[in-house]
């Protein structure tokens, strides 16, 4: 029987589930035990992620509409909503890195980890040569893990670390569900099947190497806090 969209991608998200002790630093993130200046490379990070990943979705975007007819606007109207929303939380990220003391020097200053950037690099790559249909299943597949660690950091660092509403903007943004995104992720998918353009075993590839390039960025930041003196 063939399945529907929404029961690919409720599958395929279970399949992809990251292990649920693979996010090393985010349990100290929920007890307060994080420290300060990791929170700060988490927001140095995020700034070079998010602009790395508007780029790509908008390419994605440009080339989901090149391809015409079959599955091309509905890929193009998931990845072109990505890209906006990667501005929106760019703007919120301010808040959050003032808020971890970080001024105008340090920020320029700052070299990003390779391992943190790992995830922005694949997602380039797919940018390039993924197929559009594909790329949306595997990217809302790992989304589904981002944004409950997003719910978690915006709890922790109101109730541990004393952040205002504004300065956990950032995290708010990916926490909150998105039935407009989730509705363009369908009708995205439902086009690829109907078109014959989705393999599940490339799916579970790119969703794989998000997944595990996904780990390396917290890896690394957990790494950082426990070399600290």
């Amino acid at each position: 029987m063939t399945r529907t969209a929404r029961e690919l991608l409720e599958s395929t998200t279970g399949k992809l589930a990251p292990d649920p002790h693979a996010n090393r630093l985010l349990p100290l993130i929920a007890r307060g035990a994080a420290r300060r200046d990791t929170l700060a490379a988490l927001a140095l990070e995020q700034r070079h992620v998010i602009a790395a990943d508007r780029r790509a979705f908008l390419h994605l975007a440009e080339r989901s509409a090149a391809e015409g007819a079959t599955a091309g606007p509905e890929c193009a109207a998931f990845f072109g909503m990505l890209a906006e929303g990667e501005t929106l939380a760019q703007d919120r990220l301010g808040a959050y890195v003032a808020a971890c003391g970080v001024d105008p020097a340090r920020e320029a200053a700052y070299e990003p980890l390779a391992d943190c950037q790992a995830y922005p690099a694949y997602v380039a790559w797919l940018a390039l040569n993924g197929s559009p249909a594909e790329v949306v299943l595997a990217l809302s597949a790992n989304f589904a893990a981002w944004g409950g660690y997003c719910a978690t950091i915006a709890e922790s660092l109101r109730d541990h670390y004393g952040f205002d509403d504004a300065s956990c903007g950032f995290f708010d943004f990916f926490a909150e569900p998105s039935p407009e995104l989730d509705q363009r992720a369908l009708s995205a998918v439902q086009a690829g099947l109907d078109a014959g353009r989705i393999d599940e075993g490339r799916v579970h590839r790119y969703g794989g190497l998000l997944q595990a390039a996904e780990t390396r960025f917290w890896h690394a930041l957990w790494e950082q806090d426990n070399r600290a003196p």
